[in-house]
C-alpha cells in the first residue's frame, strides 16, 4: 500500500436522454486505447511537490476531512470538495460536463456499476501509465475487477459492499424467529412474523435495481455480457428466474413492506421494529448506527441467506474514485487519488465515519476485525462482513449503459412491485426496453 509523505511523494458521447441520463455511442467503445495516462509513477511525486488546485466531487461523509488531511500533508495543493449530489444526480452533471468539454472535476466518485459507462464514453483517464496496476494486490478481487475495465484502470476502489443480513434481535426474540441461512428459511420466518403481527415485515422492497441485481448475482445469474460492442442481455437466465421465483413468494402475498429505502418512514421503521431485517452491503452498519440511534443494542449482523445454504454472496453498492480525462493536471489528480484510496492516513479517516474498506490490509487488521461496537450488542460484526467479502461470486458484469438501465427499472420491473404480480414478467419488460435502447445507441445487442 502506498505510504503518503512529501518525500515519497471518433464521437465521445451521444445525446442526453431520459431525464438527463447519458447515452453511450458505439464509437466511444474504441476510445479506451487513447486514454492511457501520459506519464509514469514518478510523475505523481513530482506533481505533489509542484502543487496546484484540484476539484473533487464526492458524496462520501468523510470527503471533507480526507481532503483536509491531504492538504495538511501537502500544503502546496488545494482541494475543493463539492457534493454534486449522489449517484444519478452526480452522473448527470458529470456527463453534461464531459459532453460540453468543460466544467468537470479533476476527481469524481463513481459507483462500480456506472464505471464502465463512463470509461466507454471516453470520460475517464486510464491510470495504467501512472503505475496503478502495481496496486492490485492492495484490494479485494471483486473491487479491483470493477475498476480494471477494457484493458485499462479507471479508478481506485474506495469501499466495498459484500452483502449481509442485518437483523433486529429484539424483534426476532419477541416473535421466536430463527436467523435464516437460506432464502426458503427466510420466507418461512417472514410468514411467521407477519402472521403474528400484520404490522411487521421481514424487510422492505419497493423495487430497486441496486437490490434486485445483487440477488440475481448471488443466484449465479449472468444476465449481462459485454464483448467490445457486442452485448448480450438475458434476464430470463437461471439466476434471474431463481431470484424472481424466490422473491415472488414474498412480494405476491404482501410479506414485504413497500416503504421506500432511505425515506424518513424507512428510518422510523428500522427504529421501531416495523422492519426486522435489512438485506444490504457491508457499508450499512455505520449508516444504521448514525441514523437510527433508537436501535442501539438491538441489531446484529449475519451472513446473507443463500439459495442453497452456502456462503455465496454478491456486492451491493460500493464506489471508486476516478480521474476525469478533462483534468488540466492529471498527474496531480492521480496523486491525490492514490493518497485518497491507498494511504493509511486517508483510509483511517474513511473508516472513522463508518466506511467499509476495499483494501486487504484493513480487512485483515486484527484491530478492525476484533472491534465490538456497542450498537450491535458487542458483536464482532467486522468478522462477518470480512467473511462475506471473501465469498463474493466472481464473473458478474454490468451493462455499458447501466445508469440508463437502472433509471427505467421502475417503469418495468417496478410495475410488478406496484401490482404485486410476477417479477419474471417485469424482468422480461425490462429486457425488451434495454435491448431496444442498446441497439439504438449503436451496440449489437442480443438476447
Amino acid at each position: 500500500m502506498f505510504k503518503a509523505s512529501r518525500r515519497t511523494t471518433g464521437r465521445v458521447l451521444a445525446t442526453l436522454v431520459t431525464a438527463g441520463i447519458a447515452a453511450v455511442s458505439l464509437t466511444a467503445c474504441g476510445a479506451t486505447n487513447n486514454n492511457a495516462a501520459p506519464g509514469s509513477a514518478s510523475d505523481l511525486d513530482a506533481a505533489l511537490e509542484a502543487g496546484g488546485e484540484l476539484t473533487y466531487w464526492t458524496w462520501t461523509p468523510s470527503g471533507e476531512a480526507q481532503a483536509e488531511a491531504f492538504m495538511k500533508e501537502y500544503p502546496n495543493v488545494k482541494v475543493s470538495v463539492v457534493n454534486a449530489g449522489t449517484a444519478t444526480d452526480e452522473y448527470t452533471k458529470l456527463q453534461n460536463a464531459i459532453s460540453a468539454g468543460s466544467g468537470a472535476p479533476d476527481v469524481a466518485q463513481i459507483e462500480y456499476y456506472a464505471l464502465q459507462q463512463f470509461s466507454l464514453s471516453d470520460g475517464l483517464l486510464d491510470l495504467s501509465g501512472y503505475g496503478f496496476g502495481d496496486l492490485e494486490d492492495d484490494y479485494t478481487a471483486s473491487t479491483w475487477g470493477a475498476v480494471n475495465l477494457n484493458g485499462g484502470i479507471y479508478g481506485l476502489p474506495q469501499d466495498s459492499g459484500p452483502m449481509v443480513m442485518l437483523y433486529n434481535k429484539a424483534v426476532f426474540d419477541q416473535f421466536g424467529l430463527t436467523v435464516p441461512t437460506t432464502w426458503d428459511e427466510y420466507i418461512a420466518e417472514a410468514k411467521k412474523l407477519t402472521a403474528a403481527d400484520p404490522s411487521k415485515f421481514i424487510t422492505n422492497d419497493a423495487g430497486d435495481p441496486g437490490f434486485a441485481q445483487p440477488l440475481i448475482w448471488q443466484a449465479m445469474g449472468q444476465p449481462y455480457r459485454t464483448d467490445g460492442t457486442d452485448v448480450t442481455i438475458n434476464l430470463q437466465d437461471d439466476g434471474s428466474t431463481q431470484w424472481a421465483d424466490t422473491w415472488n413468494q414474498l412480494l405476491e402475498p404482501g410479506l414485504l413492506s413497500d416503504i421506500p429505502t432511505w425515506s424518513d418512514d424507512w428510518y422510523r421503521a428500522l427504529g421501531d421494529g416495523t422492519i426486522s431485517t435489512i438485506i444490504t452491503g457491508a457499508w450499512m452498519p455505520g449508516i444504521l448506527e448514525g441514523a437510527v440511534p433508537e436501535g442501539a443494542g438491538n441489531w446484529r449482523v449475519a451472513p446473507l441467506p443463500s439459495y442453497d445454504g452456502s456462503a455465496a454472496t454478491a456486492e451491493n453498492g460500493g464506489s471508486a474514485q476516478s480521474v476525469i480525462k478533462q483534468s488540466k493536471n492529471p498527474a496531480l489528480a492521480a496523486a491525490f487519488l492514490r493518497w485518497l484510496n491507498n494511504s493509511e492516513e486517508s483510509i483511517d479517516v474513511f473508516l472513522g465515519t463508518g466506511g467499509f474498506p476495499s483494501t486487504t490490509a484493513q480487512l485483515e487488521d486484527p484491530e478492525f476485525l476484533n472491534a465490538t461496537p456497542e450498537y450491535f450488542g458487542g458483536q464482532e460484526i467486522n468478522k462477518v462482513l470480512v467473511d462475506a467479502s471473501k465469498n463474493v461470486i466472481e464473473g458478474w458484469q454490468y451493462l455499458p449503459f447501466q445508469v440508463y438501465a437502472n433509471s427505467v427499472f421502475p417503469d418495468t420491473v417496478g410495475q410488478a412491485y406496484s401490482n404485486r404480480t410476477d417479477l419474471n414478467a417485469g424482468l422480461k419488460a425490462w429486457q425488451d426496453n434495454l435491448v431496444s435502447y442498446g441497439n439504438a445507441q449503436g451496440f449489437a445487442v442480443n438476447k
